[in-house]
């Protein structure tokens, strides 16, 4: 359930977080695709995709999914979250799902950086998302240049640069950026000192 997603500068990503009935996963999935469907249309809408638990997930992780949407404006999200085809597929999802949803709009790459467990947190501030990407981009491309790269190298340009950049971003939604985020939470999500 995914679909391309480009990101100008305004876009507005948000990150819903849902816990699924046991035995449900099978429907709940159907009507995140109707929801995302029922998105489509919508101006401004840039892409959606459904995050399925981790199949080495422990326990109270193993029913946890994520849905992404992409919009290019605040006003066209609004528009979406407001529309009755929005309300209806809501009312679709919710006999599949425990407790609250939460929601959350990210910037940028915030959205790699925002735990799934825990209390509510604000998105950690931009200066702080730049670094923990440097810290996660950086070993994952030097690997991948290590490994990967010389397996390609009697490609064409183009095609070894969107081979390495699809691992790289493959690898740092589900794997590099969940456990920096993990220990690099207290750096995060820090609170803000007073300075009066």
């Amino acid at each position: 359930m995914a679909t391309a997603i480009s990101h100008p500068v305004s876009a507005v990503t948000v990150l819903v977080s849902r816990r699924v009935k046991p035995g449900h996963a099978s429907a709940f999935e159907q009507a995140s695709e109707a929801m995302t469907t029922a998105a489509r249309p919508f101006p401004g809408y840039l892409g959606g995709q459904l995050v399925r638990p981790d199949a080495q997930a422990d326990e109270e992780e193993s029913n946890l999914y994520h849905t992404v949407f992409v919009f290019d404006t605040p006003e066209h999200l609004q528009a979406w979250q407001a529309s009755p085809e929005r309300t209806a597929r809501l009312a679709a999802i919710a006999p599949h799902t425990l407790g609250s949803t939460r929601l959350r709009e990210v910037s940028g790459l915030g959205h790699w950086f925002t735990p799934s467990t825990g209390g509510t947190h604000q998105p950690p501030p931009r200066w702080k998302v730049a670094i923990v990407t440097w810290l996660g981009i950086f070993p994952t491309v030097y690997f991948l240049f290590l490994t990967v790269a010389p397996l390609l190298s009697d490609w064409p340009l183009l095609p070894r640069v969107m081979v390495i950049t699809v691992l790289v971003v493959v690898l740092m939604t589900w794997v590099v950026a969940p456990r920096l985020t993990t220990w690099l939470k207290p750096f995060l999500f820090a609170p803000a000192r007073n300075t009066t």
